[in-house]
């Protein structure tokens, strides 16, 4: 469910329900995905989160590959845990948990769309300790480090909430990575509070097992408060991190959502302000919807963020957009690497791609006159008047076949030499995957040619001379992340690209679809009704004017479908992976490599009088998914954004990694 299905499609379906209902049907819905076979791939592949080196860091020893977290709040059962491991997420909250289990009659989640904003009937409620040891105990499915919320018995004293908060570390330490440490009150005194907690800290250390303790503040925990706690009491010299909630108890409940980030930037801003060790890691969970947020709270000193009602709002991709954008933050103002050599790798797919260009133009020309080449001649054993006197249509009928080839081919040439020009050459990672895909595929449709016993050899020579530059072209790519600005705001703009998104994604599928399609009647069944009624003739009919006429036919059906599957590999891709505002480049990829195969296909139909319908029903709406996906797409590729982090220096009060 990326952002470009869930804004446009699940998003509107999804709030038409009750909040609870939508969110467990959701949840599920993700945990069964990733528990089929292939489900995780699948999760991946729609994200295609690329880790990187440079978000890498340690959180008290714990080694993370990414800065964001998930609050527990989100899923807390754990239902989608393994799904939402493959969003671009470091580390995992559960929690929060108590001694003896919390329940209640009737759990309640309303929705405040206006405002952005959840409200939970009681965010506390959980199992109890020895219902979560048993959860724990189970497979969890992912690997991600889990970060327990351990919480004492509100309205206990200091005593009683040291007592469960050692217990509960005891029976969990196995399980936590690190332990939040929830026993605030604003009732106690200040001295008691300050007790407690070194108390708490001390005896912690004679535990079995040690692990890392993070002192969870509640969101709505008096400012005041805490800044006297900050000032009497050194966090930074005995716990591992301070982690700043996401909630606010309410008369309707405990309430998270967009307007909690000014009270989440005045924590920070407070914890920060007395605990500037760089061995002290400080947590920011509320108020984070767009990458935007995230990296204003970590300006203020955040290390890392947590999400709640960010990813029920902006949708899955809030992770990955939240890792670019911190991606981007620590190497902007570095200078950018030169581009590889043209010779070392990338050059070799643009020869490729022109290569496919020039090929294709012939293959038009030659398809929209001639048609048929000496080798085919040579293989019916009939020259083209004797089968244009036994039936006219039959050869405009590969004229047919050959032109939407020759457009797709040019089609696949543009993509290619975009790609390898814009991408490769730049070490983006999402364009060598995409290249490589569409382009293995494209060389094993080859046998597709062989389906039917026909051999053509200059689709063979041709092959042979582009194999080499394929196979160079992968060679030493050096992978290196994005130095262009990723888009940081929810705003129409974004909005309106989702729509464009999905126009592309759906086209890059039904171009797949109708590759596969094509592939499979050209290597079984040769024709489709459609076909055989513009020829006025059965395959038997076919046959008795030539014996080889079908195989022929089927070999140029065979490998139409096979080269639109290619194409629609790499379209599909680049409509998945690459879309990032302010990349002109790739809306110019999108209209120049989707128009060759839209006008050949198209015009080549009207030209030889096949206009049926039916069978130009698919064409009509990939070519209205294409129109729409352009405009949609233009300003979001086309004008960019303004920057609303101008002027920030570049690395200002940044997390290390």
């Amino acid at each position: 469910m990326p952002d470009w299905s869930y804004q446009t499609i699940f998003r509107p379906l999804l709030f038409r329900l009750p909040a609870k209902l939508a969110r467990d049907f959701t949840l599920q819905a993700m945990g069964s995905l990733s528990r089929i076979p292939g489900g995780s791939f699948i999760i991946r592949t729609m994200g295609h989160m690329e880790a990187s080196p440079i978000l890498e860091s340690k959180l008290a020893g714990i080694p993370l590959r990414y800065p964001v977290g998930l609050s527990s709040g989100l899923d807390p059962n754990g239902t989608a845990h393994k799904a939402l491991a493959q969003f671009g997420l470091g580390f995992i909250e559960i929690g929060p948990v108590t001694i003896e289990e919390h329940t209640s009659s009737s759990i309640v989640i309303q929705r405040d769309s206006p405002n952005e904003a959840i409200i939970y009937s009681d965010a506390g409620i959980n199992e109890g300790l020895h219902q979560m040891v048993a959860r724990l105990r189970a497979k969890q499915g992912h690997g991600l480090p889990l970060m327990l919320r351990i919480k004492s018995t509100p309205g206990c004293t200091p005593l009683q909430a040291r007592k469960e908060l050692l217990a509960m570390m005891e029976a969990l330490s196995y399980y936590a990575a690190s332990f939040y440490i929830e026993t605030l009150d604003a009732n106690w005194a200040l001295a008691d509070t300050i007790a407690h907690l070194q108390a708490l800290q001390q005896e912690a250390r004679m535990l079995p097992t040690v692990k890392p303790m993070l002192l969870y503040i509640p969101l709505d925990y008096p400012l005041e408060a805490l800044e006297q706690l900050m000032e009497l009491i050194k966090l930074e010299q005995a716990w591992s991190g301070a982690v700043i909630g996401d909630t606010i108890r309410t008369a309707e409940g405990d309430w998270t959502g967009r307007a909690a980030k000014p009270l989440t930037l005045d924590k920070v801003r407070c914890v920060r302000l007395y605990n500037r060790s760089a061995s002290f890691s400080l947590i920011a969970s509320g108020g984070i919807h767009q990458p935007l947020d995230a990296l204003e709270l970590m300006d203020e000193g955040a290390d890392y963020v947590q999400i709640n009602s960010g990813l029920v709002y902006s949708g899955p991709g809030l992770p990955k957009r939240i890792n670019e954008a911190v991606i981007y933050e620590k190497i902007r103002g570095e200078e950018e690497p030169l581009p590889a050599s043209f010779w070392l790798n990338w050059g070799w797919m643009c020869f490729l791609g022109i290569g496919m260009i020039v090929g294709g133009f012939l293959a038009w020309v030659i398809a929209a006159t001639v048609v048929v080449l000496p080798y085919d001649i040579s293989f019916l054993g009939m020259e083209p008047r004797i089968l244009d006197q036994a039936n006219p249509l039959v050869l405009q009928f590969m004229s047919h076949d050959r032109v939407t080839l020759a457009g797709t081919m040019i089609s696949i040439g543009i993509l290619y030499y975009q790609l390898a020009r814009h991408g490769l050459s730049k070490g983006q990672h999402w364009t060598k995957i995409a290249l490589f895909t569409s382009a293995a595929v494209g060389f094993t449709s080859f046998f597709l040619f062989l389906g039917h016993g026909y051999f053509d050899p200059l689709h063979a020579l041709v092959s042979l001379l582009l194999l080499p530059m394929f196979i160079l072209s992968m060679r030493g790519i050096k992978e290196r992340p994005s130095w262009e600005r990723p888009n940081l705001v929810n705003d129409r703009t974004w909005r309106l690209a989702q729509w464009g998104q999905l126009m592309m994604v759906t086209l890059g599928i039904s171009l797949a679809i109708g590759g596969i399609v094509i592939s499979t009647v050209g290597i079984t069944q040769v024709f489709v009704p459609q076909d055989l009624t513009y020829l006025c003739m059965t395959p038997t009919m076919l046959n008795e004017i030539n014996e080889r006429l079908l195989p022929l036919i089927a070999h140029d059906r065979a490998g139409f479908g096979g080269a639109l599957f290619s194409d629609a590999i790499a379209m599909l891709t680049i409509a998945l992976w690459g879309i990032n505002q302010g990349q002109r480049w790739l809306w110019w990829t999108f209209l120049l490599g989707g128009l060759p195969g839209f006008i050949a296909g198209l015009s080549v139909h009207l030209t030889i009088g096949y206009t049926d319908f039916i069978h130009l029903l698919p064409a009509y709406f990939a070519l209205m998914l294409y129109v729409f996906g352009l405009v949609f797409l233009y300003p979001y590729l086309m004008k960019g954004q303004k920057n609303p982090r101008a002027g920030l220096l570049p690395n200002a009060n940044y997390p290390k990694s």
